[in-house]
């Protein structure tokens, strides 16, 4: 299979999995429960590239083959949730205030604030009810994976990433110098990679990977998600909101510090670059056949080329 059809055959395993495991509207229902299941929906089935659940079940194909995979796909799906609820949350108004996720109109632009806010919490806790009850015959495996996901997403991680991003937003209007490179590496570090790091880590997990080529997908999460996040400061300042499929341009106009803003564009795709190439060292270390990783790896640094 080449590589265009396997990552359209995974993604196609992640939507309906999806479809099977977060709540469609329960006909008939009271019209509170349908509307958050009709906008939990309306941001999961948006067109998104299933990045995240496609790297875990790479993984855990990389390591058990198609047992591997069906192992993997409900922490495929946990990991979309969480992906998508924070999306939700990080285009509301009192965040980045974006009108436009996926070329269409943000959940609080279809629906409302508080309707979008309570979507993002949904789905965060469909997660993990989608881990407790995929993995219930398998609690040690479970218990593994609810840690590194709510690890990636916690305070430490995904959500203080994105705290600080906004405090380093806010710098230029309250007076305070710009971000350095090192609170910017941070921010990225935990706002970007950390998910991309468990989404490699927990399907490692669900295809019985040991400590050490775990650690090497740990590795390469890491320097891909900063990669993918450099990629995308390149994207903002250069590519339009149709290629983007959100407001492109946000990023200048709002005073954020990015690694375009910072090094310039041609350092920064240098940058992006070679975080690439440590994130295939690392791929190239894992047992097995990582074509397929190396493949999605280079993808994600030429999107939008």
């Amino acid at each position: 299979m080449d590589f265009s059809n396997k990552l359209n055959a995974l993604a196609a395993r992640v939507e309906g999995t999806l479809d099977a495991l977060v709540p469609a509207l329960p006909p008939p229902a009271p019209a509170g429960p349908a509307r958050i299941h009709e906008a939990m929906r309306y941001s999961l089935r948006a067109g998104g590239k299933r990045l995240r659940p496609v790297l875990a079940l790479a993984a855990a194909e990389l390591a058990a083959g198609e047992a591997g995979v069906e192992s993997a796909l409900p922490v495929a799906a946990a990991l979309e949730c969480v992906h998508t609820y924070s999306l939700i949350h990080d285009d509301l108004p009192c965040m980045d205030d974006d009108d436009l996720r996926r070329g269409r109109p943000t959940c609080h632009r279809a629906f409302d604030e508080a309707t979008a806010l309570l979507a993002g919490d949904a789905l965060l806790n469909q997660a993990y009810l989608i881990l407790a009850e995929g993995y219930a015959e398998r609690p040690v495996l479970g218990l593994r994976l609810v840690r590194e996901l709510a690890a990636a997403a916690s305070g430490a991680r995904l959500v203080g990433g994105q705290m600080q991003d906004l405090l380093a937003e806010g710098a230029s209007a309250a007076g305070r110098p710009p971000a350095s490179a090192g609170e910017l590496e941070f921010i990225h570090l935990n706002k970007t990679a950390a998910m991309l790091e468990a989404s490699l880590v927990c399907g490692g997990l669900a295809g019985g990977l040991a400590a050490e080529p775990l650690e090497m997908l740990r590795r390469a999460g890491r320097h891909l998600g900063l990669a993918f996040q450099i990629v995308d400061d390149v994207l903002d300042a250069t590519a339009d909101t149709a290629v983007l499929g959100k407001t492109a341009g946000k990023d200048a106009r709002a005073g954020k510090t990015t690694y375009v803003s910072l090094h310039g564009l041609d350092t920064a795709r240098h940058l992006a670059a070679e975080e690439t190439a440590r994130a295939t060292d690392a791929l190239r270390s894992l047992p097995g056949d990582s074509a397929f990783l190396l493949h999605l790896a280079d993808r994600m640094l030429k999107r939008g080329s």
